[in-house]
This record gives C-alpha cells, sequence and structure tokens, in this order.
C-alpha cells in the first residue's frame, strides 16, 4: 500500500535532480509504501535519459517521470498531485536532499493525528562553495528560506508557513481549497515566488492549522551562481513583484504598500547595527523588493 507520494518539479536540472534522488531511495520507509514522482517541466537537456537511467538501476522503488508541458513550478506541482496515488503528498525541490527519515517522518505525523490536514519540516541552507560573508538572516531568507522551530511537533509560529520546498499534506481533504496558483511560482528561470504562500493562505483563512514536523528534513543547496549580487537583485525583484500581484488579487494593495514603508524603517535601523557589507546587502533587498511591489521601474522591469 502506497501511503506517501513524494513530488519533485523539475527544469534543465538533471544533474542535480540525480543528487536528490540519491536521497529519496535512501528512505527508511519500505519501498512499497511510497512512490516518487518527478514531473518534467518542459526540460531541454538530458533529464529524461537520466532519469530512466536512475530508475532503471534502482527497480525496487516507484520512481515516475511524468511531463507537464504548462510552463512554471505551480503547473508542474499541480500535474504532480493529479498524478499521486497516495493520501498523503509531500513536495520537494530539486535542488534539495532530504534526510533517510523524511517520508517516515511525514507519514508517522499524519497518523498520530488524524485533523491534521498540511505540514511543513525543517529547512537547512547548504552552501558548497561557503556561506558568503555578506549574507546575515535577513539576505538569506530570500535565497535559501531556512527553517527551525525547535525540535518537537507543534502548529507554526503565528504569521509562519512552510516552505514550498518542503510540505505535505492529506491530498483529498486539501482539495477544496484549490492548488497551487498558475500565475505564482518560478517559470523556466524567472524566480518569482508567492505560490506557496497564496496555497497556505487560502488553508488558514479555512480555519486549517499548519503544523511544523522537525523530523523532515531538507538540505537547500545554493549553488555559487545563486549568490550573485545580478542573481539577488533580480530575486528580490520579484519577490516584491509576487507581493504585489498578491495583494492585488486579495485588493490589499495599499496595505501592502504601508507593510513595505514600515519595513523600511525597520531595515534603516538594522542596517546600523552590521557591518557595511551585511548592511550594503540588506539595503539592497529591501529597495529591489520595493521596486517589484510599485511595480514600476525601467531598470527594474530589465531584470524580469
Amino acid at each position: 500500500m502506497i501511503r506517501l507520494s513524494l513530488i519533485i518539479a523539475t527544469h534543465n536540472r538533471a544533474a542535480q535532480l540525480l543528487v536528490t534522488l540519491e536521497s529519496v531511495v535512501r528512505q527508511d520507509l519500505p519501498a512499497a509504501e511510497w512512490e516518487c514522482i518527478v514531473v518534467n517541466n518542459n526540460s531541454t537537456d538530458d533529464t529524461p535519459a537520466r532519469f530512466e537511467a536512475f530508475a532503471a538501476a534502482h527497480p525496487a522503488c516507484r520512481l515516475r517521470l511524468v511531463d507537464e508541458f504548462r510552463p512554471g513550478v505551480s503547473p508542474a506541482r499541480n500535474r504532480g498531485v493529479a498524478e499521486a496515488a497516495a493520501p498523503v503528498v509531500a513536495i520537494i525541490d530539486d535542488d534539495e536532499r532530504i534526510n533517510p527519515g523524511y517520508m517516515r517522518a511525514y507519514v508517522d505525523f499524519f497518523d498520530a493525528h488524524p485533523e491534521a490536514l498540511v505540514a511543513g519540516g525543517r529547512i537547512i541552507a547548504e552552501y558548497p562553495a561557503g556561506r558568503p560573508v555578506w549574507m546575515s538572516k535577513y539576505t538569506e531568507k530570500p535565497i535559501a528560506n531556512p527553517m527551525d522551530f525547535g525540535p518537537d511537533v507543534r502548529p507554526y509560529p503565528r504569521g509562519k508557513i512552510p516552505g514550498g520546498g518542503n510540505m505535505a499534506f492529506r491530498r483529498l481533504e486539501v482539495a477544496p481549497y484549490g492548488g497551487f496558483d498558475p500565475s505564482l511560482g518560478r517559470t523556466n528561470d524567472r524566480p518569482i515566488g508567492g505560490e506557496e504562500t497564496d496555497f497556505f493562505a487560502r488553508l488558514v483563512r479555512g480555519g486549517v492549522t499548519l503544523w511544523y514536523v522537525p523530523d523532515a528534513v531538507i538540505w537547500h543547496i545554493i549553488p555559487p551562481e545563486k549568490l550573485t549580487e545580478g542573481y539577488f537583485r533580480r530575486l528580490c525583484y520579484n519577490v516584491g513583484v509576487s507581493q504585489r500581484m498578491q495583494a492585488c488579487k486579495r485588493c490589499r494593495y495599499v496595505g501592502a504598500l504601508l507593510s513595505e514603508a514600515a519595513k523600511w524603517g525597520v531595515t534603516l535601523l538594522l542596517a546600523q547595527t552590521m557591518s557595511p557589507r551585511k548592511a550594503r546587502w540588506l539595503l539592497l533587498m529591501r529597495r529591489e523588493i520595493s521596486y517589484g511591489l510599485l511595480g514600476g521601474c525601467s531598470r527594474g522591469k530589465s531584470k524580469v
């Protein structure tokens, strides 16, 4: 009996996908109790061939590849959920590793908490080339979104939600709340986000409790090319774009602008407590998010 379906959306990351899959096949949950669905989202590299070779080398595991031709992580994840056979679905990204007890942690949690619909786990940032000296915990968040709320199962703290690369939910029970909004989320190489925030906001408005499961651990692997100033500026700009899209969708754009103004005040205070290099990147982050939220300046638009 398949108890958990693991979904991984992928786009042109064949080599990194295999790193992720190596951690998947090392799960301590019996192979008969889980499946892994990789959703190929218009990859132009050798993802299909390398996946098939990997699956052939691990015949005891239920590994399968499906195609989703609508571009974007949201359509890819929705396709994975539609393909899933298990009552519990977990979602990770193709630039992560999971701990051997990852699947068992979620299965055990949902068995022990029949009232729970949604959960998320720990996220640990991993920097193969080293953590940059300019990075503070504030500028790390849009890049790696590390998350650790302690060793115990508990509801998420107020205002916090599971990370998009480490979430699980009861498939049928969550279906009435809708899937991931295709207008939000990363599309090919455009690092726009917001699909998880929108998804979880609908659940919370419906009275659903978000649960934290610390033993479901992922390592988010951050390569050097995602630590350049150009990538960081583009990423933060698109954080602002996604915030604008969500605010307009919910008719709360004025509130979003007021919130951003308050964040500027906090940012200026924090910058005075940091080294000049860390302060510069913090101010850069806030500036680019504001450009994206305002939706408007030619230099911002050129980065999308």
